[in-house]
């Protein structure tokens, strides 16, 4: 679906590009009311939410992360290739790994960032021009604290009807499985990408200017 997307012409980028900025910023939900207290050493958060090039560009711009991959999560090792995965076919989501410092951004305030402006929780088995299970919402937790605070999360923004439509994010499992060097840093290492900037640009944005205490240039 990228490669389809990328074609569009000059005029429909600009209009695409506005529309990502607005969409991206436009709420900040509640924290989590339940959070994880701080473990010692690094820790590590998996989520799913569309094309990995733009999860991986909005956290690589969240203090206290201090690593970002994007890889494959909810299939098998054997299928963990960009073209499989494309097929649709796989189990696998597009997702990120996230190392984070948690004495300096806890898995709760994690979470709520990707509710907020990293993806849309509430499109089912797509990101804006991607469709297909390998662009679903998903969350992968790490540790049995981490499947209580993403769970209580998911039951409070129901409750609270933070979004217009229903939140389609599921819990799973599933190892994560590290992507091709090319998708690496993509967002970063092309900046003018026709793809980052009608779909990824607008997220960061957004961080930096709705959550501006969380934000890292």
């Amino acid at each position: 679906m990228r490669v389809l997307f990328i074609a569009l012409t000059t005029a429909m980028l600009t209009t695409a590009a506005c529309t990502s900025a607005d969409a991206a910023g436009s709420k900040v939900v509640p924290p989590p009311a339940m959070d994880i207290p701080a473990p010692a050493g690094l820790q590590t958060a998996v989520l799913a939410g569309g094309c990995f090039w733009g999860m991986e560009g909005v956290y690589e711009h969240v203090k206290g992360v201090k690593n970002v991959v994007s890889g494959y999560a909810g299939g098998a090792a054997s299928d963990a290739t960009y073209d499989k995965v494309s097929t649709e076919r796989t189990g696998h989501a597009e997702a990120v790994r996230i190392t984070y410092d948690p004495k300096q951004v806890t898995y709760g305030t994690l979470l709520q960032i990707y509710f907020s402006v990293a993806h849309d929780p509430t499109q089912l088995n797509r990101q804006g021009p991607d469709s297909g299970p390998s662009y679903r919402s998903a969350i992968f937790p790490q540790t049995p604290d981490q499947v209580r605070v993403a769970h209580a999360y998911l039951k409070q923004l129901t409750a609270a009807r933070a979004f217009g439509r229903p939140i389609v994010t599921k819990l799973e499992s599933g190892k994560f499985y590290d992507a091709e060097r090319s998708h690496q840093d993509f967002m970063r290492r092309n900046p003018m990408h026709p793809y980052i900037l009608a779909n990824d640009v607008g997220k960061v944005s957004a961080l930096r200017r709705m959550m501006p205490s969380l934000y890292r240039g």
